[in-house]
């Protein structure tokens, strides 16, 4: 692609623009899903192309279970994006990940019930695998910019995430930490999955703002207690966008370019030809476009 995108940024609670960019323009993609969250920015950082895309909109309009997640990835992967990083604001469940920290899972739980969780229906069924469901290439090189930008990061660790937009109960929290979760979000599922059935490298990068509400010594959540880390780590999210930019490695090394490759279990003659219309810039490289 001539103007190819290297790296598109979804920014969550508390990140709602990107600077840095130059020659940005706004670009508002139609696809059968709807609109995007907000319009995309492209532009340009440290010598690659960047799109930035609001989650929750402009103004933080849309709460996490109003997010059009189909229309935000649909829409990137129209542009040619082949590599997303995720930002998100998270609880932690682990006395070690304190707030300030960064996190970069490598696990994730969907405890969501009201959200539409894949792009294949209407008479094409694709079993994608989501053994490890952020991309571990694209992941390490989140972990190695947020360590040259200063950050204090860990890389490894069981992400949960649920329907919102309320916080967690008390008997919640505390059973999501017996299961082994180390955060919590309301926003990773599911986007991460989403984004594998689009073949595209995704990772998130969650910014701890508070210990949920299981810590008997801290104060419950709130949103003016977000807020307020998320004010702290500005700097550090603009210092790792800036790395990882310069340094993205040119060449994916991992298999999330290929994840629909043994995923097709429906017969090629009873797929409806509007399906595969529908889904051309997904699965295009796998069917003939549809007479």
């Amino acid at each position: 692609m001539e103007n190819k995108i290297d790296l598109a940024i979804l920014g969550g609670s508390g990140m709602y623009s990107m600077s840095g960019l130059q020659d940005s323009l706004e670009v508002m993609p139609q696809t059968p899903y709807g609109s995007p969250s907000a319009p995309i920015v492209i532009g340009t950082m440290q010598g690659k192309r960047l799109a930035f895309l609001a989650r929750h909109g402009i103004g933080h309009v849309l709460s996490p279970t109003a997010v059009p997640f189909r229309a935000n990835i649909y829409a990137l992967k129209q542009l040619g994006v082949e590599r997303i990083v995720s930002m998100s604001a998270c609880g932690s469940l682990r006395e070690d990940y304190a707030p300030g920290d960064i996190v970069i899972p490598d696990q994730l739980m969907d405890y969501t019930r009201r959200r539409s969780q894949t792009f294949f229906e209407d008479g094409l069924v694709a079993h994608v695998s989501v053994a490890d469901p952020f991309c571990p290439d694209l992941s390490a090189q989140v972990y190695q910019a947020v360590s040259s930008a200063g950050g204090t990061v860990h890389d490894v660790g069981a992400l949960v995430t649920i329907e919102g937009p309320r916080f967690s109960t008390r008997a919640e929290s505390n059973t999501f930490r017996t299961l082994g979760m180390s955060i919590i979000n309301m926003s990773s599922a599911p986007e991460a999955f989403l984004a594998r059935e689009a073949e595209i490298c995704y990772c998130v990068m969650n910014h701890v703002t508070d210990y949920d509400v299981w810590h008997i010594s801290e104060e419950p959540v709130s949103v003016e207690m977000v807020v307020e880390i998320l004010k702290r780590i500005v700097d550090i999210n603009q210092l790792t966008i800036s790395s990882l930019a310069k340094n993205l490695s040119s060449q994916r090394d991992c298999d999330c370019g290929d994840a629909l490759a043994n995923a097709f279990i429906t017969d090629k003659e009873h797929i409806p030809s509007e399906t595969l219309d529908r889904l051309q810039p997904l699965v295009g490289r796998y069917f003939s476009d549809p007479e």
